[in-house]
């Protein structure tokens, strides 16, 4: 498999990146997970405009999901178009969320995707094995483990500690994993790691290589979450670029 970071900003877009979303290819086949804020721009610049064949979502919050909106514009009023449905795996709301910003009058955008509900498990993407469940998040969110041949790749989306982002991440050979939050600080419970957090879920985990995302960096240290991350596990840690590709 190969990952292309198109957009890694914790929360809101940075002066350098968009807010989050992944493109994950494997022989032939492109899964883009997630859609954040201003990713559609990253899209067109690191991959190109239709190079998806789906899409999965892991919550609904603007930093996660909104593009997808801007993209009914792309697939439905494009020169050579419409294009066909493309195949969304979401939570639920997730068609009802992105008529709604497209469209205040709640036009439905059934022409454009087509939704799949997600619930704890795992099915098939393409040629991609995809496991999800649900990570400590305030909102329905998914953590994600996509594996190809013997290949894990696993991103955690936006979670606190949590028994299932362990499991998820269970002998990943990337761990794509969020770091909002500052260590020493007074954070808020049951919304997002900090640095050493991630890389004590990493460690837990058997992972064999971090790659810390989410950063908000605005009001954060890249500096003290990387330090953190790397006091607390021992393998490989980077913090992600827009344009990054890894290969897993």
């Amino acid at each position: 498999m190969r990952l292309t970071v198109l957009g890694c900003a914790g929360s809101f877009p940075g002066p350098e990146a968009a807010c989050s979303a992944y493109l994950i290819e494997a022989d032939g086949f492109r899964l883009l997970v997630d859609f954040g804020s201003g990713s559609l721009s990253a899209l067109q610049r690191y991959a190109g405009l239709h190079a998806v064949d789906a899409i999965l979502l892991t919550h609904l919050h603007c930093d996660h999901m909104l593009d997808a909106c801007t993209y009914v514009v792309v697939r439905r009023y494009a020169p050579d178009g419409p294009y066909p449905p493309l195949p969304v795996y979401a939570p639920a709301g997730a068609p009802d969320r992105i008529a709604t910003a497209y469209n205040i009058s709640g036009e439905s955008v059934d022409d454009v995707y087509t939704f799949y509900g997600l619930q704890p498990g795992s099915f098939p993407i393409g040629p991609l094995q995809v496991t999800v469940d649900r990570v400590n998040h305030p909102v329905e969110t998914y953590g994600v483990r996509v594996e190809h041949g013997d290949r894990v790749l696993t991103y955690s989306s936006d979670t606190a500690p949590c028994e299932a982002l362990l499991r998820l991440a269970q002998d990943a050979h990337v761990f794509l994993c969020e770091a909002s939050y500052l260590d020493g600080v007074d954070n808020p419970p049951d919304l997002h790691l900090t640095g050493r957090e991630a890389g004590e879920a990493a460690t837990k985990a058997g992972v064999g290589r971090l790659l810390l995302t989410h950063l908000v960096t605005a009001w954060g240290s890249e500096a003290s979450t990387f330090e953190a991350a790397a006091s607390s596990f021992d393998g490989p840690v980077e913090i992600v670029r827009a344009g990054a590709r890894y290969e897993v």
